[in-house]
């Protein structure tokens, strides 16, 4: 895979990650939308806006984690409060205050700053808030260390971190971030895939399992520490499988004689539908076979004269199908969320097909 591809592949999966992460939390912007807030393109209605801010804030988190941004391990007290701060700092104010459901009272969520009231997670009450900076410390304590393999069973952490909840409100992206991040460290598998569409897509198992996991130990044999050690293994099973389940669902959709079938096929339906010049199709096939083409050797490649050439240039960067960095720089593949479902099935749903 060349190094254009791939980078513009993670742009579509970080936005991919955002929308499974967000719709977890019930909140549902679909990457078309996501996309637009990216180019500063917001909706009128309110509520939608505030959804797209907060999607655009998630994936610049990522971004940054992706290019190295963390100083210490995921798993540090320092890297989850910057993980949080970061998100909430580009939040609308509207989505900065959380009000109790029991007495109504709204409080102001601070940007990486630990919770300093009491919270209820469903039937999970979590420990007090002069607790919370002990128990992160020891969180730290027992995963920063890990080795390479041992730092794999993120899933441990990943519901420790939930049953703690050390945050007012956004705990769920901040907990799946931090995973993206062990993970990432971990298997140094670049940004190619996304645990949390795996973790969406089976939602109910996977709110199921961190229930389970908040549970004491059933008996003598469940373990040494308070909570069950059966439900955390088995929450961890699940969790590893989803991401081996991830990761094979990304292998296939990118494999490369299926990725140039789908591609072409749809530059064929595009010229026939008169919308696209037959030798599209040549350029499209440079770039998927060589990553990126100077910009003037596109005649070459597209096998037209120049002028015939910006025209398809043009066309197909109007699609959102290429991109350059500039005017006169190298051309390269593009992989915007408005193509996905023809070029990439399955990644995301359909915006048509969202309720």
């Amino acid at each position: 895979m060349s190094k254009g591809f791939a980078a513009a592949l993670a742009d579509l999966v970080r936005s991919m990650n955002c929308y499974y992460s967000n719709l977890i939390e019930g909140h549902n912007t679909h990457p078309v939308d996501i996309e637009k807030a990216l180019q500063n393109d917001y909706s009128r209605d309110a509520y939608k806006r505030n959804l797209q801010h907060e999607a655009k804030a998630h994936i610049e988190v990522q971004r940054w984690i992706d290019a190295g941004g963390l100083k210490h391990q995921p798993t540090t007290r320092a890297s989850i409060c910057e993980i949080h701060r970061r998100f909430c700092e580009a939040l609308p104010d509207e989505l900065l205050t959380v009000e109790n459901p029991d007495t109504h009272e709204r409080m102001r969520l601070v940007p990486g700053g630990l919770r300093t009231a009491d919270v209820a997670v469903g039937q999970h009450i979590p420990v007090g808030p002069g607790a919370v900076p002990r128990f992160l410390d020891r969180f730290e304590q027992v995963y920063t260390p890990l080795g390479r393999t041992e730092s794999i069973l993120a899933a441990a952490a990943h519901h420790r971190f939930a049953w703690l909840h050390p945050f007012l409100d956004g705990n769920g992206r901040v907990v799946r971030l931090m995973s993206h991040a062990t993970l990432l460290d971990s298997l140094d598998a670049g940004s190619l895939w996304s645990v949390s569409r795996g973790l969406a897509r089976n939602v109910s198992d996977y709110k199921r399992h961190l229930v389970a996991c908040d549970q004491a130990r059933r008996n003598d044999f469940d373990g040494r520490g308070k909570l069950s050690e059966e439900a955390l293994v088995e929450f961890t099973r699940f969790f590893l499988n989803t991401c081996i389940d991830q990761v094979k669902f990304m292998d296939s959709l990118i494999a490369p004689d299926r990725l140039r079938a789908r591609v072409l096929l749809w530059a064929e339906e595009e010229t026939r539908l008169k919308l696209l010049h037959p030798k599209a199709r040549n350029l499209l096939e440079a770039l998927l076979y060589r990553g990126e083409v100077p910009r003037g050797e596109a005649p070459h490649a597209i096998g037209t004269s120049a002028s015939g050439s910006r025209r398809i240039v043009n066309d197909l960067t109007k699609y959102g199908a290429i991109r350059s960095a500039s005017p006169y720089g190298p051309l390269r593949l593009a992989l915007p969320a408005t193509l996905a479902p023809r070029w990439l099935p399955g990644l995301f749903p359909d915006k048509k097909d969202e309720a």
